[in-house]
C-alpha cells in the first residue's frame, strides 16, 4: 500500500525542530508534519524572520524530508483568530505544503469564542478563497468539543468545498468523544469526507494521557487500514505519538517511538 506517510512534529514537543527533522529522517521517513500551535508547540510560526525560515527549509532540504501538512491549530470561531490562521495559510504555502490542519477551536489554549456549527461553516467559508489562492485543502481535526468524526463531518457537509476535509485523529475520537465509543464506526461514518490523517494510537483509560508509539495501545489499526482500503481513500497519515501527560524521559524515547512505529507500518504492508 503506498500512500505519503508523514511524522507530526509535534511528537518532539518539548525538543527543538532540528531534532524533529534528525530523528525523522533516521527513522526512515522521508515526509514531515509541522506544528505552528500557538502556545504549545511552535516549531515554524508566522513570526519568524525569513532568514529563519530559510534555515529551516534548509535544514529539511538537507535531510530529504518533504513538508506534506502544517498542522496551525487557531479557534476557527473566533473571528479576532482568523488573521492568524490566514498568517499559518501563508506559512505553510511557504514550505510547499499541500495540507494545512487544524481544530475548530483551540488545540492548546483556551476558547475566547464558541459559535453554533452553521455559524462555525460561514467563519470558515470565509478562508477558502485564501486556500484557493495558496493551493492548500483545510483538514479539520476531531478535537476537543468536536472530538469525533461524525460531530465534525456536519460542519465539513455545511461548508461543503472540496477545500475543506476531515483530518481524523484516531486517538482524539476516543479520549474527546463519548463513553464507550466504537472508533470503527465513528470513523466510517465521517470516512468519505475523511482527506487526512493523524495516526495516533491510545493505551490506558479512556481520559488518562497516554499516546505511545503505533502499535503499543489498543487501536485496532488494522480494522481501520481495511476500511480505508475498501473504500479506496488514499489519504495522507501523519503519525503523532504524545506520550504520557509527564512526557518522555528523553529524546531517546522519542526516537526509538518514532522507529517502533515505522516498523509497525512497515509490518502492516505500507511502503515507505
Amino acid at each position: 500500500m503506498k500512500r505519503i506517510i508523514a511524522v507530526n512534529s509535534n511528537t518532539y514537543h518539548g525538543f527543538s525542530l532540528k531534532d524533529a527533522i534528525s530523528g525523522i529522517k533516521a527513522a526512515g521517513f522521508n515526509y514531515i508534519e509541522l506544528t505552528a500551535t500557538k502556545g504549545w508547540t511552535e516549531h515554524v510560526f508566522p513570526t519568524m524572520s525569513l532568514n529563519e525560515l530559510y534555515e529551516v527549509e534548509e535544514q529539511l532540504i538537507e535531510a530529504g524530508l518533504t513538508p506534506i501538512s502544517l498542522s496551525g491549530h487557531t479557534n476557527l470561531m473566533d473571528n479576532n483568530r482568523l488573521d492568524d490562521f490566514i498568517a499559518n495559510i501563508r506559512l505553510a504555502h511557504f514550505f510547499g505544503c499541500k495540507y494545512i490542519i487544524s481544530s475548530i477551536g483551540e488545540a492548546h489554549l483556551e476558547d475566547q469564542a464558541e459559535l453554533s456549527d452553521q455559524k462555525t461553516a460561514e467563519n470558515i467559508k470565509t478562508l477558502i478563497p485564501y486556500l484557493e489562492d495558496y493551493g492548500l485543502i483545510l483538514g479539520l481535526e476531531n478535537h476537543g468539543k468536536h472530538g469525533t468524526g461524525k460531530r465534525l463531518k456536519k460542519i465539513v457537509e455545511l461548508i461543503d468545498s472540496e477545500r475543506v476535509v476531515v483530518n481524523y485523529d484516531t486517538a482524539n475520537a476516543i479520549f474527546y468523544g463519548e463513553k464507550d465509543l466504537d472508533l470503527a464506526a465513528d470513523f466510517k461514518s465521517a470516512l468519505d469526507r475523511v482527506g487526512h490523517l493523524h495516526l495516533k494510537d491510545k493505551a490506558g483509560a479512556q481520559k488518562e494521557w497516554n499516546f505511545p508509539a503505533l502499535g503499543q495501545g489498543n487501536i485496532d489499526f488494522e480494522q481501520l487500514f481495511k476500511l480505508l482500503k475498501e473504500s479506496e481513500n488514499n489519504s495522507p497519515f501523519s503519525i503523532e505519538i504524545e506520550f504520557r501527560e509527564d512526557g518522555p524521559a528523553d529524546l531517546a524515547e522519542v526516537n526509538q517511538a518514532v522507529k517502533d512505529s515505522y516498523q509497525f507500518l512497515k509490518e502492516a504492508g505500507f511502503k515507505l
